[in-house]
């Protein structure tokens, strides 16, 4: 399921007692912005995070707001990072490490892992940890000094990993302490205006969470049970730094340099990443080994929480802003965090299985301890096994590539050698040739030879043809200043100038040039002689040497045969494996295809549900109305009531009045009628 990642700004105590003279940060619930002196905001410089903490945040309450939920979906099977971020001397290293009172991320992390893990019962855990930094942009091991500068690469099985590094098979968070604490002695930290410790490195704490379930009916492993493989990352970044506030020179400006260069590839990345899925263009993750690994965190299948901490003095408002905009960028990233399960032998704790069950089996009567000890100590040796197979399969590439520099060598030289014994050879005629001669010395039946009594004995004539290439073999003698040029080669002969495109000569040989000598060709051979026999006792020194890697070569090539007939059986194995793993995924699409009729069930009972949900809610609402409608009549009976109390009450009176007027009304008459009588 996609979420994105989970930002928060932390803003450290302030270090200067000075009041603000032109505008501070205020913090509003999730909300910091930019306001004036007299309590105006401004305009563009409000930004909202899923968390802000103040100067008076403890590093508990962060890490309960902001990691704790990243930890335990670690432990649940999904990969997890949190890192913080932020200029030099804002509290990052704190923020990650703490102190004695108040312990950081990492510490704290480390302990939550293992008490979520007490609380499961039904799954055994495997934990590797690891240590590394990113100095001058190389990776070196903080956990063993001996493995610096370490390559980064990359496989369908293990993903993005770091070769060589060291990994340490824990089982208690007092030991991950305890190697923290190691590899925080080889950190490089150093000295600036604005920090008296700061951290020269980025630093990345792993831990390899690996997990299965136990089958709580026998005890034993389920082999039908997934491993989970997590990886946790928690990332102490270096923090971006002004040369003009650090006043970093020499070493430290250096390491400045390649701390700026590796977070602006960072926020590069960030920016990328931020532009949506269909904007999104080329993602230069290696351009920094940083980012290269972290490249899943960033974007990819993990649970990410990013701290971003800044400064609340004025001086450091335009750094405190880029690190704002860094995380309101990082927070329109989005993640597709899954648990990781996999069924194959690749995970060390399914490989290892069987051979901890016969040491189990073995150990029955011994204590517990003992036995625990003996299954860390084989784990840790095969680890150690594993890491030297890699570097003795790059010894063995380094090997070979040297070897085949070694033979050019040797054949180089033999080249030169046979250079050489022609050139002997060509000498020996040649003074054989000139013994027999009787012709004087400064004629010669093609042409004229050159006077040389003007000039020293040891003097050259030099004239190029018109023709000839540049020589590929060595140049004249160094010293031209007994080089005779064209115009002395006319004046000593007389105006005869000889034709050396007509001369026979012979081919071009890549030898080295010989100084003039005012030595005889007799001597001169000796010297070929003496130096062809230095040359074939070094030949005899080289040809030794190729012995002797032609031996190492041998005694390579049987150890890589032991590898090869290793790697056949674990091919063998794994053939097996992806066996088992063809039934286990038939069975899994069976599965999958009842789920689907579960799962459609499931929605029609729940459409069911839902439309009588809306029926009762219906004639609830149809039973209130009824109800109200009841209670007025009720009120309008009860008023009615009253209503004819009163109104008999009133009307017995009046009947009361109309019978006293009807008695004096009819007694009248009656008087009338007598009256009436009486007269008449």
């Amino acid at each position: 399921m996609a979420e994105k990642i989970c930002v928060a700004v932390r803003v450290r105590p302030s270090i200067s007692e000075e009041s603000p003279s032109g505008t501070f940060w205020k913090i509003e619930d999730n909300r910091i912005s930019l306001h004036k002196l007299h309590g105006t905001p401004i305009s563009g410089l409000s930004y909202a995070f899923d968390h802000v903490f103040d100067e008076s945040c403890s590093n508990s309450k962060v890490y309960e707001l902001l990691t704790k939920d990243v930890i335990h979906a670690a432990v649940d099977g999904f990969n997890g990072t949190a890192f913080a971020y932020g200029q030099t001397s804002s509290g990052k290293t704190f923020t990650m490490n703490g102190s004695l009172n108040d312990p950081g991320i990492i510490h704290r992390a480390v302990n939550d892992v293992f008490q979520k893990i007490q609380m499961i019962s039904d799954r055994e855990f495997l934990i590797r940890v690891s240590y590394m930094e990113i100095y001058n942009e190389e990776i070196n091991d903080l956990f063993a000094v001996e493995n610096q500068k370490l390559p980064i690469h990359e496989s369908l099985e293990r993903g993005i990993f770091v070769a060589g590094l060291r990994e340490e098979i824990v089982n208690n968070a007092e030991q991950v302490i305890k190697l923290l604490e190691s590899g925080e002695v080889n950190r490089h930290f150093g000295e600036t205006n604005m920090n008296a410790r700061s951290s020269r490195s980025h630093t990345i704490f792993r831990m390899v969470i690996e997990s299965k379930g136990i089958d709580t009916g026998s005890g034993d492993y389920s082999s039908s049970d997934a491993i989970r493989v997590s990886v946790l990352n928690l990332v102490d970044l270096a923090g971006s730094e002004r040369i003009a506030k650090t006043g970093a020179g020499g070493v430290r400006l250096k390491e400045g340099k390649y701390i700026n260069k590796s977070l602006m590839v960072l926020g590069n990345v960030i920016n990328k990443l931020s532009n949506g899925a269909k904007q999104r263009a080329h993602i230069p993750y290696r351009d920094s080994k940083l980012t290269r690994i972290l490249q899943t965190a960033l974007g990819g299948n993990a649970k990410t929480s990013i701290i971003c901490t800044v400064a609340p003095e004025e001086v450091h408002i335009e750094e405190t802003k880029g690190t704002l905009q860094f995380a309101s960028r990082a927070k329109r990233i989005t993640n597709c965090a899954q648990v990781n399960e996999i069924l194959t032998d690749a995970a060390l704790l399914k490989r290892q299985q069987l051979e901890i069950e016969d040491l189990r089996r073995k150990l029955q009567g011994s204590r517990s301890e003992v036995l625990e000890q003996e299954i860390l100590k084989l784990r840790n040796d095969m680890l150690k096994y594993e890491l030297e197979r890699e570097k003795l399969e790059m010894e063995l590439e380094e090997e070979r590539r040297s070897h085949k520099e070694r033979e050019q060598r040797i054949r180089d030289q033999q080249l030169k050698i046979e250079n050489l014994s022609s050139l002997v050879s060509d000498g020996d005629r040649s003074s054989s040739q000139d013994s027999m001669k009787e012709s004087p010395k400064d004629e010669c039946n093609d042409f004229k030879t050159p006077c040389f009594k003007e000039t020293s004995n040891n003097a050259f004539v030099a004239k190029r043809s018109n023709y000839s290439e540049l020589p590929d073999f060595s140049p004249l003698p160094d010293s031209f200043s007994n080089v005779a040029d064209e115009d002395t080669w006319f004046k000593m002969n007389k105006g005869y100038i000889a034709d050396l495109d007509s001369l026979q000569t012979t081919p071009a040989r890549k030898a080295q040039s010989f100084p003039p000598q005012d030595i005889t060709p007799d001597c001169s051979n000796d010297n070929y002689k003496l130096e062809l026999q230095n040359l074939k006792t070094q030949l005899e020194l080289v040809i030794k040497e190729k012995d002797e890697l032609q031996r190492k070569h041998e005694e390579e090539v049987q150890i890589n045969r032991r590898l090869m007939g290793e790697i056949s059986e674990l091919k063998q194995e794994l053939d097996l494996s992806n066996n088992s793993l063809e039934s286990s995924a038939q069975r899994y699409g069976n599965l999958e295809r009842e789920f689907q009729k579960l799962k459609d069930e499931r929605d029609s009972l729940l459409q069911t549900v839902s439309e009588s949900s809306k029926n009762i809610t219906f004639l609830t609402d149809q039973k209130e109305n009824i109800l109200k409608d009841l209670n007025c009549e009720v009120q309008r009976r009860k008023d009615l009531e009253a209503e004819i109390k009163q109104f008999s009450v009133a009307f017995a009176s009046r009947q009361r009045s109309l019978a006293s007027i009807h008695g004096e009304f009819k007694s009248k008459i009656e008087k009338l009628r007598a009256e009436n009588l009486v007269r008449y």
